[in-house]
């Protein structure tokens, strides 16, 4: 169906009418006057320069393409390019300077309730929102670079927003700075691929309330958490990486009411806490890489018929928490590099049951000032009893057949 849409969306535009230049030295001096004179099927040529003419609107079919990167400064007013029809692409261009409203969420590039936009190879910079889709369907934002400089979330909105939208595909972006990298509500059957967000105040992406969708070989880099799926189901998610994800309430992944998902070739290095999960229901996490992390996974105890299997778990200062004794959830088969079984049958698994979570990550969960013991003498004899005979961790919170060599991812 995606193939079919594009087809149509190109040839939409290959008997385009006519093209109008916007320059010095061309034929329009100004952007509002070549869009005033195009019609639907039309090129608008904007050549280098500057160009301070307050909201660009587009309100008929047309491509709007710089050459250059010609800039469009919105000097701080409102939205800079409001696209206001649907089979519209816009390319080429340097957008700065939206206006700043917590009401109105200004934006360098909104899509106002329409369908086959396609957004690419643009460059933003110190706006508020940068990409906004509201209410859209079959929209494509690709290849475009985007900064923001604020310093509180309040002072920020996201870098590639989407609301109340179907079929939107966010492909090889560079999100830096903004509150969100990328935010979605309510959207459906979109996915966001190839993208880096980081830096970013709040979350490199968010999911609110939407469902259907995947994200996949995406890299998230010390933004103040790096995901956050909520309230959402059918979410796969392949082939990312959460890094340097490091604070108090930051995470690689948080995990809440999510239903009937997928996880799977995703690296998880060194953040405060690998993924977080609560509320979970029928999550398989399979073949991801944990390395490096405070703690790898918190799972609390409302989650449960998740499976977590054939997962490296690699240098974590904690493999495993939870916050109760209830255990609903499945280990088999994971690489646990603090697991000290044997296996004499030579079958690749240990022969004895592996339980991740140790007596310490129990303490610290209810006691955080704990960890002022870490690698003390008497907490590793503590937790070599645990293992021996264990009385306060969950006796089925436990790896029936964990491997004796690491997953090949």
């Amino acid at each position: 169906m995606k193939l079919v849409y594009l087809f149509f969306f190109v040839c939409s535009f290959a008997v385009a009418q006519n093209t109008l230049e916007v320059g010095a030295d061309k034929p329009y001096k100004s952007i509002k006057k070549a869009l005033e004179a195009a019609q639907d099927g039309d090129k608008v040529i904007v050549h280098k320069g500057t160009y301070k003419e307050g909201t660009i609107f587009i309100d008929k079919k047309i491509h709007f393409i710089g050459k250059d990167y010609p800039v469009i400064d919105g000097e701080a007013i409102d939205d800079v390019i409001a696209v206001k029809s649907s089979d519209v692409v816009v390319r080429g261009l340097k957008v700065i300077n939206s206006g700043y409203a917590t009401m109105r969420d200004p934006c360098a590039i909104k899509v106002y309730n329409e369908n086959n936009v396609l957004i690419e190879e643009n460059i933003l910079d110190n706006n508020f929102f940068g990409i906004y889709i509201q209410n859209g369907k079959n929209c494509i934002i690709r290849n475009n670079k985007l900064r923001a400089h604020a310093v509180k979330e309040q002072q920020s909105g996201n870098g590639i927003h989407a609301w109340k939208s179907e079929n939107i595909e966010i492909t090889n972006n560079e999100i830096i700075g903004h509150r969100d990298g990328i935010y979605f509500e309510f959207v459906y059957h979109s996915t966001i691929s190839n993208n880096i967000a980081k830096n970013n105040l709040r979350y490199g992406l968010h999911f609110m309330f939407s469902h259907n969708d995947t994200y996949d070989s995406n890299t998230f880099t010390n933004n103040g958490a790096g995901v956050a799926v909520m309230y959402s189901r059918n979410v796969t998610m392949i082939g990312n990486t959460f890094n340097e994800n490091w604070g108090d309430a930051a995470y690689g992944l948080l995990l809440k009411e999510l239903t009937d998902s997928k996880m799977e070739g995703n690296f998880f290095i060194n953040n405060t806490t690998a993924i977080y999960l609560e509320g979970t229901t029928r999550v398989k996490m399979e073949r991801n890489l944990f390395q490096g992390n405070g703690w790898a996974m918190k799972l609390q105890a409302s989650c449960m018929d998740n499976e977590i299997l054939s997962n490296n778990f690699l240098g974590n200062t904690f493999d495993t928490a939870t916050n109760g004794s209830l255990t609903l959830n499945k280990f088999s088969g994971n690489y646990w590099d603090k697991y000290e079984g044997y296996d004499l049958d030579r079958d690749g698994f240990g022969d004895v049951p592996y339980h991740p979570l140790s007596l310490f990550s129990v303490l610290v969960e209810k006691n955080p000032s704990a960890m002022l013991l870490f690698r003390s003498f008497m907490i590793t004899l503590l937790d070599k009893s645990e293992k021996v005979l264990p009385s306060i961790t969950p006796d089925n919170f436990k790896d029936e057949k964990p491997l004796m060599k690491p997953v090949k991812l």
